[in-house]
C-alpha cells in the first residue's frame, strides 16, 4: 500500500460516513437511538474524536513511541467513549460539524506528510489509522443506514421525500 491508496481509503470510508446521513434534518440529526442512545450528531463527535486520538498519537507512533493503553488509562475504550461523550454533550451540532469537517481536513493533511514507508506494509501506524479512521467510517455508516431505515416515512405533500 502507498500513501495514495490510504488516502483513497480514507475519502472512500469517508464519504461512506458522510452520504449515511446526508439529507437529514438538523432535528434528524438529534434523535437519539442510532447506536444505543446516541443520536446522528453523537456518532458524528463520536467519529472525530476518534480521528484526533489518531492526530495525537500517530506522531507519537512514527517516533517509536507507544500510546498509553485505552485500559489502563481510562478503564477500557467503552470507559473513554462515555468520558468523551459527556464532555461534549453540551457542544451545539454546529459545533460539532464544525470540529468533524476540521479534524478530518487535519487527519489528512497528515497523512499526505507522512513518509511513504510507513504504509508499505502493516506498520503499526497503518493499522492505528486504519483502526481510528477508514476502518471505523463504515460501522457508523452502516448504524446510521439501519437506523434510517427504522423511522417512519415523512407525512404530508411538502416534503422532498429524503429520510
Amino acid at each position: 500500500m502507498k500513501t495514495g491508496d490510504v488516502l483513497r481509503r480514507l475519502e472512500a470510508g469517508w464519504s461512506e460516513f458522510e452520504n449515511s446521513y446526508a439529507g437529514l434534518s438538523e432535528a434528524d440529526l438529534l434523535v437519539p437511538g442510532v447506536s444505543g442512545t446516541w443520536s446522528v450528531r453523537d456518532v458524528i463527535a463520536h467519529v472525530s474524536w476518534w480521528e484526533e486520538e489518531a492526530l495525537k498519537h500517530l506522531p507519537q507512533i512514527r517516533e517509536g513511541g507507544r500510546p498509553p493503553r485505552y485500559s489502563v488509562r481510562y478503564g477500557g475504550i467503552d470507559a473513554f467513549n462515555a468520558l468523551m461523550t459527556e464532555g461534549r454533550k453540551h457542544l451545539p451540532l454546529a459545533e460539532i460539524l464544525f470540529r468533524h469537517r476540521e479534524t478530518h481536513e487535519r487527519l489528512i493533511a497528515y497523512v499526505r506528510g507522512a513518509p511513504e514507508d510507513l504504509f508499505t506494509k502493516e506498520t503499526r501506524f497503518r493499522r492505528r489509522l486504519r483502526l481510528d479512521a477508514w476502518g471505523h467510517y463504515p460501522l457508523h455508516a452502516t448504524a446510521i443506514v439501519r437506523w434510517r431505515d427504522r423511522l417512519p416515512a415523512p407525512r404530508g405533500g411538502g416534503g422532498d421525500g429524503v429520510r
